[in-house]
């Protein structure tokens, strides 16, 4: 499940992976969030966590997320990884070198610290 997050700074999107993540997961909740940011602010800032409570991504959920990718390429234009997870540091490295906008890992310790960046102005 994904869940939209409250107690975000203007402009961040925030959404939060719980349990299992599946395609409706993108399609109800992620799809539209992304929609409501794009005509809000024209491009989209992001705070996404993969808390302790996160299990996996389903089949079909990878798959939505790679078609919002491609549906939107250049309108992401920070996206902050907020993960315990060893693999999320080496992953938002390799993302970054295909994807325009900015992508940082950080520890759940440092959400905050997460949400301040995703915030920011400027690249």
């Amino acid at each position: 499940m994904i869940r939209i997050m409250d107690g975000m700074p203007e402009g961040v999107l925030g959404l939060q992976a719980i349990d299992d993540v599946e395609k409706e997961d993108y399609l109800n909740v992620v799809v539209p969030a992304v929609e409501v940011a794009l005509a809000d602010h024209g491009k989209v800032r992001l705070v996404y966590v993969l808390g302790a409570d996160f299990d996996e991504y389903e089949e079909d959920a990878v798959w939505e997320d790679l078609k919002l990718g491609v549906r939107h390429p250049a309108s992401f234009e920070r996206i902050a990884i907020v993960t315990d997870a060893r693999w999320a540091g080496a992953m938002v490295r390799i993302f970054s070198i295909v994807w325009p906008g900015q992508a940082r890992a950080f520890p759940l310790a440092d959400l905050e610290t997460a949400k301040r960046w995703a915030a920011e102005e400027g690249t």
